[in-house]
């Protein structure tokens, strides 16, 4: 479906009745990486799937995407579907797209889940990092691509789950230039969001992969401490749902239900 906002197109789906879960990609992503999860989430919840700025069939709205920016956007789907309240589930961007939400819209916010995500900035050495990026990614598109993809699995999955990595390659080669290069920028210059986890009152969980690539696991673990945050932890690598595909389900289904 599509909403019309700010002279841009969004793309998201609406499917299923029942308690309004929202599922936010991550970058170089978009809303088809949660196909094979959708018909058992959608059998007793609202499941709104939302392609980010830049990202899918959503269109860019500008040359940086703030997280602040690709909230609004996700603000404007909930309001357009007259949805009050819904639980978050934001994989690595996506998480923070669901904690720049939950600043603004603090009431709106059932329950957050970041997986594989932070709600830390970026440091100074990521940030020579995004440029380093966006100047590889204007120089060759393709290859930029392929080896972000793989750089998010742990190494010995790369091989176990080549099939699944072509498809999400595939994904992500419909990503436009200019929505990696916004999307980059934005999360180069996103704020501090730890204290959404330390003050909120609504549930909270971080699904943490021991060997995620992108992610220190020990940061990720200080972020939980005395915050009330319900804890996973996957062996594996950036993409939960594809390198712990079963148990991922089986978790944020959990999470879904004591909300």
């Amino acid at each position: 479906m599509i909403l019309k906002y700010k002279g841009i197109h969004i793309n998201y789906t609406d499917i299923g009745k029942g308690k309004p879960v929202v599922l936010l990609h991550g970058f170089l992503e978009n809303l088809t990486m949660w196909d094979a999860f959708i018909p058992k989430l959608s059998k007793n919840n609202r499941i709104i799937c939302i392609d980010l700025l830049g990202h899918g069939k959503t269109e860019c709205l500008g040359y940086v995407h703030t997280m602040g920016l690709m909230a609004e956007a996700v603000e404007a789907v909930l309001n357009y579907l007259k949805i009050e309240q819904a639980t978050i589930i934001g994989h690595s961007m996506g998480g923070y797209v669901a904690l720049a939400f939950a600043e603004k819209n603090p009431k709106a916010s059932k329950g957050l889940c970041l997986m594989n995500s932070t709600a830390l900035p970026d440091t100074e050495e990521k940030k020579q990092n995004r440029d380093r990026a966006i100047d590889a990614v204007k120089q060759n598109y393709k290859t930029f691509i392929r080896i972000a993809v793989n750089n998010l699995f742990r190494p010995k999955n790369r091989i176990a789950f080549a099939d699944k990595i072509k498809d999400v390659i595939n994904e992500a080669l419909k990503t436009p230039l200019q929505g990696i290069i916004a999307a980059l920028e934005g999360m180069k210059i996103r704020e501090d969001r730890q204290h959404i986890l330390q003050s909120s009152n609504f549930n909270k969980m971080m699904i943490i992969s021991k060997k995620d690539p992108v992610l220190d696991y020990e940061t990720l673990i200080k972020q939980t401490k005395n915050n009330n945050i319900f804890v996973v932890e996957f062996p594996d690598g950036h993409m939960s749902h594809i390198e712990n595909e079963s148990e991922f389900l089986i978790q944020i289904m959990h999470f879904i239900e004591n909300i």
